[in-house]
């Protein structure tokens, strides 16, 4: 019987040591985890320099984003160097400022077409997109094409 007891106890004293053993355990690794912080250091080139851009700069890169995009689809048919279904950005750019044209109100459909409106009847087709647009979305394509030529 006091055998049995002994086990007992020495049982009880290894229940012990292992629940002592996993708080120290845990406890090391909280205060590992809790201990010393990494400095940010800050980065030498901004990964995101888009908010560094100027209010006019950050209107010229969305309206270059959305004429790239699939949502505008302009580059399908206008290139920026040279006439493909439809004609030049830098073309279309160069005419609307010497006109002192509204490209806005073109492509609202409050304005007669002032470049090729021979050509007219197949960008009339992409006024649904347009109409889907933003007034500051069609904003920032304007400033990207003025962009082109500047």
């Amino acid at each position: 019987m006091y055998t049995l007891f002994g086990d007992a106890v020495f049982l009880h004293k290894i229940s012990i040591m292992k629940n002592l053993l996993f708080i120290g355990v845990l406890s090391v690794a909280t205060f590992v985890s809790c201990g010393k912080k990494e400095d940010k250091k800050e980065a030498l080139y901004p990964e995101n320099v888009a908010e560094k851009l100027s209010p006019e700069d950050q209107l010229v890169a969305d309206g270059k984003e959305l004429f790239e995009s699939n949502k505008a689809a302009c580059f399908s048919c206008h290139k920026v160097d040279k006439k493909v279904i439809g004609p030049s950005v830098k073309d279309i750019a160069k005419i609307y400022k010497e006109q002192n044209g509204d490209m806005v109100a073109f492509l609202r459909k409050k304005a007669d077409p002032i470049v090729d409106p021979s050509q007219y009847n197949v960008m009339e087709t992409n006024f649904a997109i347009l109409k889907t647009m933003s007034d500051e979305e069609i904003k920032s394509l304007e400033a990207y094409m003025m962009s082109t030529i500047k």
